[in-house]
């Protein structure tokens, strides 16, 4: 019925040696895969809209409740957990062979700062900034942009993903008494595609604006190189491994917050 980041984790599961502690912890700082997983944080704020009270007196309770379930610490020991078990050091070194380059280095760091960047700003300086090259005609540049983005997700995971992890929330908020179901799980997952399917051109041009405002500072020619590098093969796999890992974590933390929320009040339908 869904795409499971788990089922991908365990399609990666290598009988091979598995890459030290150490070499992980770099890998993560290389690639900015640390401030990846840091970032997931600040979607905890999204539950309350998730769970449809963000109105309410509840929105304190969440916050309260998430502060623990999304520590940094606890989310990037367990990507190191993960990863431990799925990469290569073949996929090691693809990785960082190209971010410690210099180039390499100063896209870490504008990714880094974007991630963990105020989202609503944000949001509006990166519309304005494509509109600026829309303005300009700068088709060329637009269209690099675009080639980066489906670079990182080429397979197009990240919508049913996302899907999988709100169903995963709401059915662990439903276990929990939080939120009663008008539906079965069937119908909910349906409407959650559909949902999804609704935005995808809204998500794309979001995500567009947001590479826009990222790489503001780099030449057209520049994102080209890290295009490319980003199309190999080996990257390609590195991503998709990176993506699972993330898709999966997020999907977990909400499940444990949803945990924790039995007693919670007040209950609403859906």
């Amino acid at each position: 019925m869904m795409l499971s980041a788990l089922v991908l984790l365990a399609a990666f599961a290598l009988p091979g040696r598995a890459a030290t502690r150490q070499e992980l912890q770099t890998f993560l700082s290389v690639t900015g895969f640390d401030v990846a997983l840091e970032s997931i944080k600040l979607s905890a704020a999204g539950g309350p809209v998730m769970l449809g009270l963000e109105d309410s007196g509840f929105a304190t309770t969440w916050k309260v409740l998430t502060k623990d379930v999304f520590d940094v610490k606890k989310m990037q020991e367990m990507g190191l957990d993960m990863l431990e078990k799925t990469i290569t050091e073949e996929d090691l070194k693809t990785a960082q062979d190209f971010y410690a380059t210099d180039l390499g280095k100063r896209l870490v760091a504008v990714e880094n700062a974007s991630h963990l960047s105020d989202r609503a700003d944000r949001s509006q300086n990166a519309a304005a900034e494509l509109e600026d090259l829309l303005t300009k005609g700068a088709s060329d540049r637009v269209a690099v942009l675009d080639r980066l983005n489906r670079a990182v997700d080429s397979s197009d995971n990240s919508e049913k993903s996302m899907v999988e992890i709100q169903y995963r929330f709401l059915t662990a908020a439903r276990d929990a008494g939080v939120i009663e179901f008008k539906v079965d799980d069937e119908t909910l997952h349906q409407s959650l595609v559909t949902q999804a399917e609704s935005l995808r051109t809204s998500s794309q041009a979001a995500a567009l604006a947001n590479a826009a405002l990222t790489y503001k500072d780099f030449s057209t020619e520049e994102l080209t190189t890290y295009a490319e590098a980003l199309e190999q093969p080996g990257m390609q796999r590195v991503y998709e491994l990176m993506n699972a890992v993330q898709y999966e974590m997020m999907a977990n933390r909400f499940e444990a917050v949803a945990a924790r929320l039995h007693g919670v009040e007040p209950s609403q339908d859906l």
